[in-house]
């Protein structure tokens, strides 16, 4: 999967797994976005198709929502919560992103919580 990491999971030990298990990743800074906007970096990740991965997920909510009202279309958005509680390690990330891709859901103007497939 090609995947946009904004500025909240930026985590190396996130790419890294990310990468070992086949994904093209991208960060902000790779773009020349670091310390962007959400907007901009949704808009980055648009150009590019990738899937938007972030922890950050109310921002990017409202733009989705906004982006389906005016009949655009997003690659998709990936929400990771960051509850300790929920094990959501690097790798943890890194194996529900597989097993979401693996499933052959749809993408592309959808939202999933990563943390569901674990």
């Amino acid at each position: 999967m090609r995947l946009y990491l904004d500025d909240n999971i930026t985590d190396r030990r996130v790419v890294a797994q990310l990468q070992r298990m086949g994904h093209t990743v991208r960060l902000p800074t790779d773009m020349g976005q670091s310390g962007a906007s959400d907007a901009k970096h949704l808009a980055s990740a648009i150009q590019q198709r990738d899937v938007l991965l972030t922890q950050n997920a109310q921002d990017f909510l409202d733009l989705h929502d906004l982006i389906l009202a005016i009949g655009g279309r997003h690659p998709g958005l990936l929400y990771a919560e960051n509850d300790p509680t929920r094990d959501t390690t690097p790798r943890s990330i890194a194996v529900a992103i597989t097993r979401l891709e693996a499933a052959g859901v749809p993408l592309e103007n959808q939202v999933y919580i990563v943390n569901h497939w674990r």
